[in-house]
């Protein structure tokens, strides 16, 4: 082993009488560390924004700041939801037309039926707000008073048709592993106003015990080829929100100030002899842990917010780990200035009972979902936070297994689903798109996964064609290298 000698070994003929030699510059970076040991906390490092965005960004002004994500992984059924579709109840039972299926990619679960009966929603469908949008009232009674601020796009479309491309796919704009999520291109290009949290933050919160919660990857909320910087930090519902965060006993702040200070100047050596970059991710994420030590407990204790607040959230805003108390630190962290915000609710995969399953869906999610737009409305930040809704995919109108008036279970579908989004530049109480009589096709107005995300780059002020990163001899773009088109028809 030659571990501590082979760094000179690569050092070349400059590098060496460099380091051999006196610096100035050293010698002035020494003088200033010794007065940041001696308490001088006026340093460079107080000065300079930690999370810069690139030059030139954003490339017009953005009608949104920030983006809280609300991601229900599984694939919501748009049949029980929002797609309203009356005339399915004289179909009850019957075969889907073979002209709406159309050759149609079916997943191993339903290939082997030997019919595709057609299952009209149970629920009730009510038009609300002054818009007269149709939502499902028994599901989503919450959801129903704010569909004034929404614009539902019943067309998105994808091209996958199981979980985890479909969701690697809305994610990070391609079923291939590896690329980076939206979340991190954003902490990437835009950068943040906070400095003591991270650009990108993550949730992965409590879903029902008896629902079938699909796993989820880190690469939903990873930086792929970017900078690992960039990663999406998750927190925890549950004991200490990031792990080994805190000092140890007998470790003051002072004393990991110190500590980190020799350790930067050690790595910023080596970051001058060899320039990898995740040696400079790593300065910047030893920094940023120090500062999330103070940053974080703070965002956590919700202690001071009112009793009102709390309410409009419902019983599980005080229980740590669930969905009503990710959405209200959501709104705590866009409050403080954080660019990116996800929660991914697993569990909406209903092949099977879901009317049963779907219903402890919405209980978990439907009153906080809402509770985060009226929050952020009342406190004057829904015009620059830009909320998206939805799943991967859709659910089939035919039934897979058993079929009754009131149980029924829906395969995936990825040809047409809805989702929706609220403030950040959008438009209140419009419907963009819609689809045949069976929910099936889309006959108007498709909306592919990466046209919408065109379109929340658009929102921030980005010009999804001009935002790239050069990977593997290609300009990488969140939006591929195909032809995408920002969704103006849903923006102010």
């Amino acid at each position: 082993m030659r571990s501590l000698i082979d760094p000179m070994l690569k050092q070349n003929r400059r590098s060496f009488f460099g380091d051999v030699g006196i610096r100035l510059g050293g010698l002035a970076m020494s003088m200033m560390a010794s007065k940041s040991l001696l308490g001088n906390t006026s340093t460079v490092r107080e000065i300079e924004r930690v999370h810069p965005p690139l030059p030139g960004l954003p490339h017009f002004p953005p009608t949104a700041k920030a983006i809280i994500y609300l991601h229900m992984n599984g694939g919501p059924s748009q049949l029980d939801t929002w797609d309203y579709k009356p005339g399915l109840q004289e179909f009850f039972d019957k075969d889907i037309p073979a002209t709406v299926q159309g050759g149609q990619r079916l997943s191993t679960m339903t290939s082997g039926q030997t019919r595709f009966p057609v299952a009209p929603s149970k629920f009730r469908f009510e038009q609300s707000g002054t818009s007269g949008i149709w939502v499902n009232k028994e599901l989503l009674p919450f959801t129903s008073e704010i569909v004034d601020e929404i614009s539902l796009i019943k067309t998105v479309h994808t091209n996958a048709i199981n979980h985890d491309p479909a969701c690697t796919f809305v994610m990070t704009g391609s079923e291939i592993p590896g690329k980076a999520s939206i979340g991190s291109w954003l902490a990437y290009g835009l950068g943040s106003e906070n400095d003591d949290l991270p650009a990108f933050v993550v949730f992965t919160p409590q879903f029902p015990s008896d629902s079938n919660g699909q796993a989820i990857y880190n690469r939903m909320w990873g930086s792929g080829f970017l900078s690992t910087r960039y990663n999406g930090v998750a927190l925890r519902g549950s004991g200490d929100p990031v792990l080994y965060l805190q000092n140890p006993d007998g470790v003051s702040r002072t004393d990991r100030r110190v500590m980190l200070d020799a350790l930067d100047r050690l790595n910023q050596g080596t970051l001058e002899n060899f320039g990898d970059p995740e040696t400079a991710t790593r300065i910047a994420q030893y920094e940023m842990a120090f500062r999330m030590q103070a940053s974080v407990p703070d965002l956590t204790d919700i202690s001071q917010e009112s009793a009102s607040t709390l309410a409009l959230y419902g019983p599980d805003a005080n229980v740590p780990g669930t969905f009503a108390h990710s959405a209200l630190l959501s709104r705590r962290l866009v409050e403080r200035g954080v660019r990116a915000v996800q929660i991914l609710h697993r569990g909406w995969d209903q092949h099977g009972s879901l009317p049963y399953q779907l219903g402890n869906q919405c209980k978990q999610t439907d009153q906080a979902t809402a509770a985060l737009i009226k929050d952020l409305k009342q406190r004057g930040l829904l015009d620059s936070t830009l909320v998206v809704w939805g799943g991967e995919f859709g659910r089939t109108v035919y039934s897979q297994g058993t079929l009754t008036r009131d149980d029924y279970g829906r395969d995936h579908h990825p040809r047409n689903f809805c989702m929706w989004m609220a403030g950040g530049g959008v438009k209140g109480g419009y419907v963009h798109g819609e689809t045949d009589d069976f929910s099936y096709n889309v006959v108007e107005n498709p909306v592919h996964v990466n046209d919408l995300n065109a379109t929340i780059l658009h929102c921030l002020g980005i010009d999804h064609e001009q935002f790239s990163f050069k990977f593997q001899g290609l300009d990488q773009r969140l939006t591929g290298v195909e032809k995408q088109n920002v969704v103006h028809e849903i923006l102010i």
